[in-house]
Parts: C-alpha cells; structure tokens; sequence
C-alpha cells in the first residue's frame, strides 16, 4: 500500500525544512549586520583616536547621560574637559562629534556639508522639504527667492506690526495684575511672537492672540519639539514604520495634522485675498513682497515698483532700535547664555582638517553645540555670569565665538527680523512693567530641538508708576 505524497508527516517534514532554512537564513543575516555592525564601530573608534570622550558603554553609548534632562549640564562639563570637541556617542555604531571651539566652528561653517540626514529628516512629516532641511542647488535657489522677503526696507515696517502685537500681549498682563501670584509668560509671549509673524510674513489680519484656535497650534508645536528630540535619541524609534505603531508615532502624527490645519488654513485665506479683484495688482506694486506673497506669486514673478511710504513716527523708532546699545548688550548677553537652538548637525561629505591638526574623515556627523561654544570657559570667561558688557561697543571677540543664529551661508534669515522683534518688546515691556523672577520656580533650561524652560518661566509684574505711554515713545 503506498504512501500518499500529500500525507500529513510529509507536509510537516516540507515545513520543518522550510522554517529551518528561513532560520539559518535569518541568522546568517543577523551575523552578517552584526560582523557590519562591528566593523563600523571599529572605524569609527579608529577615525576619532584624536578626540578622546568619557567612558561608554558599547551598546548604550553615553545615554545615562541623557537621563533626566541632564544634558545640557553634560555640555559644560564636557567643554570644560575635552579641548574644543568631544565624541558622543549615542548606541552602538552611531557617534556625533560635538564641536563647541570658535575655531571649529569656523571651518565646519565655511564649508557645504549637508545637514546629517539621519535626525534632520524626522522633521520632514512637520515642515516638510523647504528651507531648512534643504541641501545644495535646490537650497541655494529657495534662499535666493526667500531672501527679498528679508530684506532692510521691508521690515521697516514690520516695527509697527511687532509693537501693536506686543501692546496686545502686554494689556492682556494688565488684566491679570489682580491676581496675588507670579504670572507664567511662556505662553503668552509664544502667542505674541506668532501673532507677529503671522501678520508681518503672511499679511494676516486681526489678532492671533484672541483666537483660542492658536493655543492649540502653539502646543502642538511644543509637543512636536519634544517628540522629534526625543526620536532622535531613542534607537527604536529610527525606523518610520516601527516609529508609526508606537504611541509616540501616533502623538506626533495628530500634532503634525493640527500644525498642517493651520498653517493650511493661512495660505488659502490669502490666496482668496489675492483673487480679489485688484488685490493682485496692489501686491505687484510692492517692491518687496511678503514672505508668503514671494511663495504665491513665484510663478507670477511679479515686478518690483516704487516702495510705499512709511509713518514718519514708526520711522522715529526704528531709527531708535540702532540707538538701545545697552538693551542691545543685554539681548545679545541672554542669546548668549540661552541660544534659541542649541546646536545643528552636519554631515562631513569630505574629511576635514581643524586648525589644530586634529581630522575627521567623511561620513562622521558633527554637532555644532551653539550652547556648548556659548558656555566654553575658554572662549567667554566666567560664562555662567550675566555680563551685557561683553557685547559693549568696540568689545573684540572670535567671529564665531557668538552664533545664536549659526553662522556662513546657511546662518538663519530671519535674524535680523527676530532681533528688531526682541528690541520692540523688551523697550515696550519695561516702559509698563518692572519684571521680578519668582524665587520658588527659577527656570530650568533644558535642551529639545529648540531651547526651553523645563518649569516654564514665571515672574512677577509691577505696573510701574505713571509710566510714560507706549505710543508717545514710539
């Protein structure tokens, strides 16, 4: 009697040989990442031999570092022992050499190195491919068509809009004076600083700051600050679709839908405006158009004409923003301690040579650590100390020993237009109120893709005494 060839035990002996092929399959591959794995940390350990780092772990790298928002506080420890750069490594085969030496600084920013691929592109879903996460010619050309946006005489004007979004912020604190208790400003000023930009680059009209809509894109936007940060640094997370099951994934997906829906919403209200009959021609006659007019009209190349004539008084105090030299150094002193973005990464697409003969070769990422160079001992003394008078005029210091706003040909363009912002509302805030911090919640910065307060920022207001009007200032 024979045996049918479909019998059950010759099925089960197909799929025994089966699996057992797929697993030594599966375990060749393992053993083929594991010996790539290896081999790669062992260049990397050979490429940086010039720049030695503090003990780490072979698969976890520096991460009890990173514990606790501690990080931050790791910078300066570091700076103060490793001569102008030091390897960080975060797990296995994946290193960062963080560069906080002016003279680094330099050479990285005179080069065109690409931003490194691997973190900044987990913000691609936010933001999407445009400015910032640019490389190379397609960059160079949307800096070039942006750059008018920026340009001196088009925000002249804008005082006037920054100093009305100010008065609205600075009204609201009035009306909460009442209240016996420190007032938490972060918001506050988040809300003002979007009201801002929405009506000096995208020619919004009314107030964001009214508008309960906002606070929900502003914490969107918070949210996305510490979701992207925190992906950076967690080694499960790289891969998108693994990322996309994760309860992380899924927060960041809806905080990018609510910035979409804005951001969305803005550009379609002023594409309307633009249909409107002789809305276009009027925007045409502008010699410089607005950041979000440059984008729509791209196409149109709409031609620059004679520029509109300003208020003789918002003349008066713009020309005032060049005369605040001490409110200037005091600026520049809190951008200092407290740089905006705490550092950004390259990556080397040909070795480099730094001036003091030390090397990496291509392929390593560098972090430039705008916070570490603000805080290196070597470069500003006594750099935990709030000293405005290291910016005095004629004060000598390293080009590149002050970069809030990077620095070379991708330093950031805004920062003349976040500069006259700061100045409008510092003057306006002190000619209403004397700011006292709050002893029992001193702000704890710590480190996210933008630099914040772990605690928020909390300070007491005194309406001064018959205090001089903001518009018989301005």
């Amino acid at each position: 009697m024979s045996v049918s060839v479909l019998s059950p035990s010759r099925l089960l002996g197909d799929v025994s040989g089966i699996l057992q092929a797929a697993s030594l399959l599966i375990l060749l591959l393992l053993l083929i990442k594991a010996v790539q794995l290896y081999l790669h940390r062992q260049w990397l350990l050979k490429a940086l031999q010039q720049f030695p780092c503090p003990p780490s772990h072979w698969l976890f790298g520096h991460i009890q570092e990173l514990q606790q928002d501690q990080e931050l506080q790791r910078i300066q420890k570091w700076v103060e022992t490793f001569p102008s750069a030091c390897p960080h490594w975060l797990w296995g085969g994946k290193v960062r050499v963080q560069l906080y030496d002016p003279d680094y600084m330099k050479v990285i920013l005179g080069r065109s190195d690409p931003k490194s691929h691997g973190s900044y592109r987990f913000l691609a879903p936010w933001i999407g491919y445009g400015l910032l996460l640019l490389n190379g010619q397609t960059w160079f050309q949307h800096r070039r068509m942006l750059t008018p946006a920026f340009h001196y005489d088009i925000l002249k004007p804008y005082v006037g809009l920054m100093a009305d979004s100010v008065r609205v912020m600075l009204d609201k604190w009035e009306e909460l004076l009442g209240q016996d208790s420190p007032l938490e400003v972060f918001q506050h000023v988040s809300l003002m600083t979007l009201d801002t930009i929405m009506k000096c680059a995208f020619s919004h009209q009314g107030s964001i700051q009214v508008d309960r809509n906002s606070q929900s894109y502003i914490q969107a936007i918070s949210d996305l600050n510490n979701l992207v940060f925190s992906r950076v640094r967690n080694a499960f997370h790289q891969n998108d679709t693994i990322y996309s099951l994760t309860s992380a994934g899924r927060w960041t997906h809806r905080a990018c839908q609510l910035a979409h829906q804005h951001t969305d919403q803005v550009i379609q209200l002023r594409k309307a405006q633009l249909q409107k009959e002789g809305e276009l021609e009027k925007i045409k006659r502008k010699r410089h158009l607005d950041f979000l007019d440059i984008l729509l009209l791209a196409k149109v190349r709409a031609p620059g004409l004679p520029r509109p004539c300003w208020c003789s008084g918002w003349n008066c105090f713009r020309n005032h923003l060049d005369q605040m030299p001490y409110t200037t150094m005091c600026i520049k002193e809190a951008l200092r301690l407290y740089p905006p973005v705490p550092g950004i990464g390259r990556e080397l697409s040909t070795p480099v040579t730094f001036p003091d003969g030390r090397s990496l070769p291509k392929g390593i990422m560098v972090l430039l650590s705008i916070y570490g160079l603000h805080h290196n001992p070597k470069v500003w003394p006594n750099p935990e100390v709030f000293d405005p008078f290291r910016f005095a005029p004629g004060s000598a210091q390293h080009s590149h020993a002050f970069l809030p706003f990077s620095g070379g040909s991708r330093n950031c363009i805004g920062k003349q237009f976040a500069m006259n912002e700061l100045k409008v509302a510092t003057a306006l805030t002190l000619l209403r109120f004397e700011l006292l911090p709050d002893p029992t919640r001193i702000p704890i910065p710590i480190a996210r893709l933008v630099l914040k307060s772990k605690n928020g920022i909390h300070l007491r207001l005194r309406r001064l005494p018959n205090p001089c009007e903001d518009k018989d200032q301005l």
